[in-house]
Parts: C-alpha cells; sequence; structure tokens
C-alpha cells in the first residue's frame, strides 16, 4: 500500500527532515524566477527569490538514490542559474523534456507554446528499455487549484516512464499537490514540501480522496472477481 508524506514548511528545512537515499524520484516544479502573476492576479511564493528556491536542488540530490533521476520543470528565463544549480549540486544534465500547447500560455520576442523540464541524473540510472519521447503532448490543467499548475495525466505519464510501482516520489514544491496524487493513482508513494498552508491542506484533501477512490475501485474489483 502507497503512503504520503506531505510536509508544511520551506523546501530546505523540509529536505533536511529526510534521510539520505531515501527517494527514488523527482518529479517537481519549482518556481521559475520570474515573479509570475497569473491573470487572475495570483502570485507563486518565492517566485522572485532564488536563495529560496536554488539551495534546495543540492539537498535534492542527497536524498536522492544513487543511480536514479531528478525530472524538473523549469522556464527559460532563468535557465543559467537553475543550470548551474544543478551541475554544483551535483546532478549530470541527460535529457530534456518539451510539452507542446496548442495555445501561447505568454507572448514575448515570441509567442509561448510549450513547457519544458530537464533530466537530471544521480549517478548512472539504467537506461529504459522504451525510451520517454521529448516531445510530449500538453494537458491543461485548468489551473483550478494553483496559477502553474501542472496536470496530472502529464506528471503521471512521467512518474511512469521513470519509477516503478511502490517507488517513492519526491516534489519538494508540491503546490496543489498534483505530482503527490498523480504518484498514488499509479501505486507509488509520494513525499511532498509545500510552503504555504493552504496548498498543504489542499493537497492533503486530494490526496486523501484518490486513496478513497482506488479503496473504493479495489473493492469493487473484488466482488467481481
Amino acid at each position: 500500500m502507497t503512503k504520503e508524506q506531505i510536509i508544511c514548511g520551506d523546501a530546505v528545512a523540509g529536505l533536511l527532515e529526510l534521510q539520505s537515499e531515501c527517494v527514488d524520484l523527482i518529479v517537481t516544479d519549482p518556481p521559475y524566477l520570474v515573479d509570475y502573476k497569473d491573470r487572475t492576479g495570483r502570485k507563486v511564493a518565492n517566485d522572485n527569490s532564488p536563495d529560496a528556491v536554488l539551495p534546495a536542488f543540492a539537498e535534492m540530490y542527497r536524498v536522492l538514490k544513487d543511480d536514479s533521476l531528478c525530472i524538473s520543470f523549469v522556464g527559460w528565463t532563468a535557465l543559467d542559474k537553475f543550470t548551474r544549480t544543478w551541475v554544483e549540486a551535483g546532478f549530470r544534465i541527460v535529457g530534456h523534456i518539451i510539452w507542446t500547447k496548442d495555445y501561447a500560455s505568454s507572448t514575448g520576442q515570441t509567442a509561448y507554446h510549450h513547457e519544458s523540464a530537464y533530466v537530471l541524473a544521480k549517478g548512472w540510472p539504467r537506461r529504459p528499455e522504451t525510451p520517454f519521447a521529448d516531445v510530449q503532448p500538453w494537458v491543461y490543467s485548468g489551473n483550478r487549484w494553483h496559477p502553474t499548475e501542472k496536470s496530472v495525466e502529464n506528471i503521471g505519464a512521467v512518474i511512469r516512464a521513470f519509477s516503478k510501482r511502490d517507488d517513492t516520489v519526491l516534489d519538494p514544491f508540491l503546490g496543489s499537490g498534483t505530482t503527490a496524487v498523480a504518484a498514488a493513482l499509479n501505486g507509488r508513494s509520494a513525499i511532498g514540501i509545500e510552503l504555504e498552508r493552504r496548498y498543504c491542506d489542499l493537497a492533503q484533501r486530494r490526496v486523501a480522496g484518490d486513496k478513497r477512490y482506488l479503496a473504493t475501485k479495489d473493492q469493487s474489483a473484488s466482488k467481481a472477481a
């Protein structure tokens, strides 16, 4: 049976509570350091504070098992800061994933029609028999609970590709809980860390709801058998 642990607090402080080499996969969507504000005025905590975000990667490296992967979403505007931080923490950049959108989420010199994440390795993970395609379709979450919310479908696909059932997945920038929900739905345990209490509470409710759904589904399958 999967287990979920949600820690409410700063990412680094939460990571310091964890033992070294205790997680099998990290999937995270940290603040992009762009001081983002959506159309309704919602903002992302610490999105203009590199010192509150970047140091977490050294602790992520510590708690990740050897020969394992971290998948980190990132925006291009602060890519230099993130890549330098990843390398200094000990990670190797071993892949890049693009999700293509049929709409522009923002515009500048170009219209932004994609999201991206980097595949970061600790040690030398085994190559999968069927590699995950580095161009993926984007499923819009609707940003119902969080201004930069990723969909359970997209995060679930990443979790299935880079971990196995009963593994433990970590997200130290949990937001509204999507990574924990996707992990539970795919038979993985999850550890999430989130700074804002309202999102911690929401994540707990979302995970609890999905656990009830899975339990009911299992009971129905048993009766049918």
